[in-house]
């Protein structure tokens, strides 16, 4: 990263080179501006992307990639296995078919996208990323949005610990208890959504404005920031370029301990805004 790019700390993580914990999340954005967008986070200095197969978008995710110019080692790029793909044989295959559009020989993460507990397929779909990391077409192995038991029953099953587990996190649903797994197990906590999806008035929050007001910062970095403080990997997205360039700044704001536990006191119970993973 150039000078003029922010510093983005980076974590330790099973198989792969270090995760930078602030990355540039795809979700929802169009297949048709995928290319531009992504081009315009690389040029930022995000150097962590993160796509998924069902997002319709990791062609142009992979053209950006291939006309950034960067080295392939500088960057760290995520891509997820859908619902329709969990037995085994098509989970090979759709990690080789999101390989393929992406134009990439391997991909730093895979994840299982969804556990859908319904479909009772995740301790397969799990042995074969396994089987994808022993043929190196992906480098670390993760989930997301896994309940607690489903978590238990991959790591249980095979006895390998995913390396990190992408969950909705944002300071109104801070998912403590998963959290607190995660640590026992030597799980990285990926955060999506992480300021509220905007569904709710995060941003808008007197604790959160005023900590901005304090340090001359956004609301949106102010939350980025509490989640690089608690070690948490953080993928926000935007189409906007000035949002693009401020919450990749957020990497350089740091908050004192009592801006920190301001914004913990604000979890609630009825905080999450996506999909339950228990019900799916």
């Amino acid at each position: 990263m150039t000078a003029s790019h922010p510093a983005v700390p980076t974590l330790e993580i099973r198989g792969a080179a270090p995760i930078p914990q602030l990355g540039y999340g795809v979700f929802k954005v169009d297949p048709d501006i995928a290319a531009d967008v992504t081009a315009q986070a690389l040029a930022a200095g995000y150097r962590h992307i993160d796509t998924a197969k069902i997002y319709g978008n990791e062609e142009g995710v992979g053209r950006a990639i291939a006309e950034s110019g960067i080295p392939r080692e500088e960057l760290f790029v995520t891509t997820k296995l859908w619902d329709d793909a969990h037995a085994f044989d098509d989970a090979i295959a759709a990690c080789e078919a999101s390989l393929e559009r992406l134009g990439l020989d391997y991909v730093d993460l895979y994840l299982i996208h969804w556990a859908a507990p319904s479909q009772g397929q995740h301790v397969e779909a799990w042995k074969a990323l396994i089987a994808l990391q022993e043929r190196g077409l992906v480098r670390a192995i993760g989930v997301s949005n896994f309940p607690a038991q489903q978590l238990a029953e991959v790591i249980e099953a095979t006895g390998v610990v995913p390396a990190i587990h992408q969950i909705e996190l944002h300071p109104y649903f801070q998912q403590r208890e998963l959290r607190a797994i995660h640590a026992e197990h030597g799980i990285l906590t990926e955060a999506w959504g992480p300021l509220g999806q905007g569904k709710s008035d995060l941003l808008e929050n007197p604790a959160v404005t005023a900590i901005a007001e304090a340090h001359g910062a956004t609301p949106a970095q102010v939350v980025l920031a509490w989640h690089l403080a608690h070690g948490i990997v953080t993928i926000p997205k935007s189409v906007t370029p000035s949002r693009i360039v401020e919450n990749l700044a957020a990497a350089e704001l740091e908050l004192t301990a009592d801006e920190v536990a301001a914004i913990d006191a604000l979890d609630r119970e009825d905080g999450r805004g996506g999909t339950d993973p228990a019900t799916k």
